[in-house]
């Protein structure tokens, strides 16, 4: 297994391109294929890759808004303060790697961008407290758990699936989460991943020479520097200054969003979509900052991991364009349908987004570019579309332990690359696999 671990890593550092670079040759594939396998020339296909280009721009944002408050929560004081304390509960290597790997996939499954932070965060506060403990493994502990987190409460395709006026509305629908997230096959497969991923860590955790430790002292983290107060010929504060650092604004503002998803939820009932839940993470946000200030701080850093998403998602939505308006869709449909059947189909889709997951490594992303073929083809063999949406999910959540794209964040916090990381991730990959295929097959 160590051997099959090494490989994958190599192959992935040496071969797996930026995903900016795959989209890119994505739209080339697509836009040739249209060439050859529809009757429409390049003028034609020029036409429909730009006539879809900024089709997803509020998409883009919902996206970002995920990752971006989830990340902002996670930097909060009191939920740092909660790392430190659950921190100290590991009293040996082992019972630190079980700690980050559980609490981890938890976090992931409340909100995929608070749990890639936290995990990270959390796996640095094990490194500094239990001696012995090996750093590169945490963080690959950390992202380990990041599998559960498209059968969690801020799974894209499920979440867009069932938010009015998505990019696949006129196709599939819409797909309530009890289609989806609150279904038997979920909670077997994201509880199962609970159960078997801290025992998997535990079994991989080197021990002996094998273990690299690194000085507590380097991982001490940088202090935020507090907010500058503008200097002024006044002993007191500016009126700009106490608004920025105001706890009744933010109070105001929290209460205001909490008050709405309240009212939202007793007059609609629990019928959550990507904008409730991403009010909720950005009121529980501000309000955890105490301050606007704080939080905007907060959100600043955070943006920065939204690069990939902002100048990628326009590819998407070209590359949607050319397979719907040129008819490389409904080949790609027939395509599917041809090779499954109604038991098959939910596994197949699992395997073939999981392939697409090293081109668009993102749910969004895939729920653009494989719900145009893959959900009409469940509906002629008759699918239910919330397991088919969800075999999406699955396949992207699966292979993103191959594809280190969402890794960044964590390995930026830790100072650490991706090689450090990938084999134990790929081993991940291989275990975690058989939990999919048996929830995707037996439990539908």
């Amino acid at each position: 297994m160590k051997a099959l671990s090494n490989f994958f890593t190599t192959l992935v550092q040496r071969f797996l391109p930026d995903p900016f670079v795959f989209a890119l040759i994505l739209t080339l594939i697509l836009f040739v294929s249209g060439i050859v396998f529809t009757p429409h020339g390049p003028i034609e296909m020029v036409q429909f890759w730009g006539s879809g280009f900024w089709n997803l721009l509020a998409f883009a944002m919902q996206m970002s808004l995920v990752l971006v408050t989830g990340h902002a929560l996670a930097s909060s004081p009191l939920v740092k303060k909660w790392l430190v304390n659950i921190a100290l509960l590991a009293k040996t290597p082992a019972q630190g790697v079980i700690l980050v790997t559980l609490g981890a996939a938890m976090a992931c499954t409340i909100n995929w961008g608070f749990g890639l932070i936290v995990g990270a965060l959390f796996a640095k506060e094990v490194a500094k407290r239990v001696p012995g403990s090996d750093y590169r493994f945490l963080i690959a502990c950390a992202y380990i758990g990041f599998l559960t987190w498209h059968g969690g409460l801020s799974g894209s395709i499920p979440l867009v699936a069932a938010t009015p006026g998505n990019p696949m509305e006129k196709t599939a629908g819409l797909i309530p989460l009890s289609d989806t997230i609150f279904t038997g096959y979920n909670l077997f497969i994201t509880f199962g991943l609970l159960i078997v991923l801290p025992i998997m860590t535990r079994l991989m955790m080197p021990t002996g020479k094998e273990v690299v430790e690194i000085d507590p002292r380097l991982l001490a983290e940088d202090e935020m520097a507090p907010a500058t107060v503008v200097e002024t010929t006044s002993s007191k504060p500016t009126f700009a200054v106490r608004m920025e650092n105001s706890r009744f604004l933010s109070l105001t503002i929290a209460l205001l969003g909490y008050s709405y998803l309240i009212y939202y939820f007793a007059t609609n009932g629990f019928k959550m979509d990507i904008n409730t839940v991403n009010l909720l993470f950005f009121t529980t946000g501000i309000l955890l900052h105490r301050t606007p200030l704080s939080y905007m701080n907060a959100v600043s850093n955070a943006a920065k991991g939204t690069a990939g998403i902002v100048i990628q998602f326009p590819f998407y939505a070209g590359i949607q364009g050319m397979m719907e308006l040129s008819g490389l869709g409904g080949k790609l449909t027939n395509a599917f349908i041809s090779i499954s059947n109604e038991t098959t189909f939910p596994f197949l889709a699992f395997l073939s987004s999981g392939v697409v997951n090293f081109f668009v490594p993102s749910g969004g992303g895939h729920w653009v570019v494989q719900g145009p073929f893959i959900m009409p083809a469940a509906e002629q063999l008759g699918v239910d579309p919330g397991i088919a949406a969800m075999a999406i999910a699955y396949g992207e959540a699966w292979m993103n332990m191959a594809q280190p794209f969402w890794a960044l964040p964590a390995l930026a916090i830790a100072g650490l690359g991706a090689r450090d990381i990938m084999g134990y991730c790929v081993t991940t990959l291989i275990v975690s696999g058989f939990i999919f295929a048996i929830g995707l097959t037996f439990f539908h």
